[in-house]
């Protein structure tokens, strides 16, 4: 099956930057949010623990096999979880507590996200947050009708005043936040 929409990968550049992360964290649970075709999964899983879990959430049942076919042929298949829903609905079911947070979905619902997740992530615990700067349309004026980049420039606010962490960005790619709860 061909994938339609490269843009939506993580590429190899973001992806060593992904490893490299959660190698640094080495998490013992990892969420994601927004699988596509699992390629950032993979890289976040070369940081956990061998005791480790890595949650991954999307609602593209279409792509289900194709993100199962590449983490069973990863040496860490065994611990990566698919959930196949709307992830503002399985997140409150995980009965895990998380060290890393990699969110990536529907950028109307990154604060929503956030706002899931928060209380699930351990202190010293760190949230990724993808696709930030948005084409640099986040510092453009914003158009009425344009919801994607108005919810990201909601979002970026909430990160730069959220009290109960600490956030910086990296301006590789699409823009892409860490953000480490205290």
């Amino acid at each position: 099956q061909k994938i339609m929409l490269p843009r939506m990968l993580s590429g190899h550049f973001q992806g060593r930057v992904l490893s490299m992360i959660s190698k640094l964290v080495n998490p013992k649970n990892i969420l994601e949010i927004g699988t596509y075709t699992g390629y950032s999964a993979l890289c976040l899983a070369e940081g956990i623990q061998t005791s480790g879990e890595l949650h991954t959430i999307d609602i593209n049942e279409e792509l289900y096999d194709i993100q199962r076919k590449y983490f069973d042929k990863s040496e860490y298949g065994h611990q990566i979880h698919q959930h196949l829903g709307n992830a503002l609905e399985v997140i409150p079911k995980l009965n895990k507590t998380f060290d890393l947070i990699f969110i990536d979905a529907d950028k109307e619902n990154y604060s929503n996200y956030f706002n899931c997740v928060i209380d699930k992530l351990n202190s010293g615990g760190i949230i990724l947050s993808d696709n930030v700067l948005w084409s640099g349309k986040v510092i453009d004026t914003l158009l009425p009708d344009d919801i994607s980049t108005k919810a990201l420039i909601e979002y970026n606010t909430l990160l730069k005043n959220d009290e109960r962490i600490e956030t910086v960005l990296l301006p590789i790619r699409d823009g892409l936040t860490i953000s480490r709860k205290k």
